[in-house]
């Protein structure tokens, strides 16, 4: 081969390597994307003040979500220190949230979990905390945040109790992403808040969301 040609195929190279690089100069599509694992399922639950809390209001917003239960003295109180450090980092951003859910429901009402809120210190416009039937609080936290092991689903629902210390990673738009970060380990700590920047930066509108509804289908 020529030195002429082999001239000729490098230009050639270094012309499709630049053309592609302004391509998706100012997208995320050169970036490496952290894995989608699973997706937000439609939902209904209560919050601290009562209100309505659906998956609608996780829809453009970077979520970190957790199931805890306010009457534990085991992990539940070291795992919500660590999430007020995950709190005090983000709360300045307009498009992040932590979403904590009950899994014990029965002890847990609404005014309950304001009272909790309130002993935390915690904006609940950026950290809302959830109650609802537990059947729903249960198959959601398998089915979509993957925060339960689905064999843990026995025939009775009073018989079941979900108590784990992993937190899970939503997306803007209702992705589940990355991996389930255990709450209670600095390293996985530091992993979630770099994770959390990361989806930060990301545009949201990547089609998941559908009609109103989460698509459900990964692609």
């Amino acid at each position: 081969m020529s030195k002429k040609l082999i001239g000729y195929l490098l230009f050639f190279g270094v012309l499709v390597l630049g053309f592609y690089f302004f391509l998706f100069k100012g997208t995320d599509k050169w970036k490496t994307k952290l894995p989608v694992i699973s997706y937000v399922k439609p939902f209904h639950f209560t919050t601290q003040d009562g209100l309505s809390y659906t998956d609608r209001d996780m829809l453009g917003k970077v979520c970190v979500v957790e199931y805890f239960f306010t009457t534990c003295k085991g992990i539940c109180p070291k795992m919500n220190t660590n999430m007020k450090t995950i709190y005090e980092a983000f709360k300045d951003e307009p498009n992040f949230m932590i979403v904590s859910h009950t899994c014990n429901p029965g002890t847990d009402s609404a005014a309950r979990l304001k009272v909790y809120a309130d002993s935390m210190k915690i904006d609940t416009k950026k950290w809302v905390l959830l109650t609802g039937r537990k059947d729903s609080l249960y198959q959601i936290a398998r089915s979509a945040y993957l925060l339960d092991d689905p064999k843990n689903s026995v025939d009775k629902i009073e018989d079941q109790f979900i108590h784990t210390q992993f937190f899970a990673l939503v997306d803007k738009d209702g992705k589940v992403r990355g991996q389930v970060y255990d709450g209670l380990k600095q390293a996985e700590l530091d992993r979630l808040k770099k994770d959390i920047r990361s989806l930060l930066a990301e545009k949201a509108g990547t089609g998941n969301f559908v009609n109103g509804i989460f698509n459900n289908n990964p692609q």
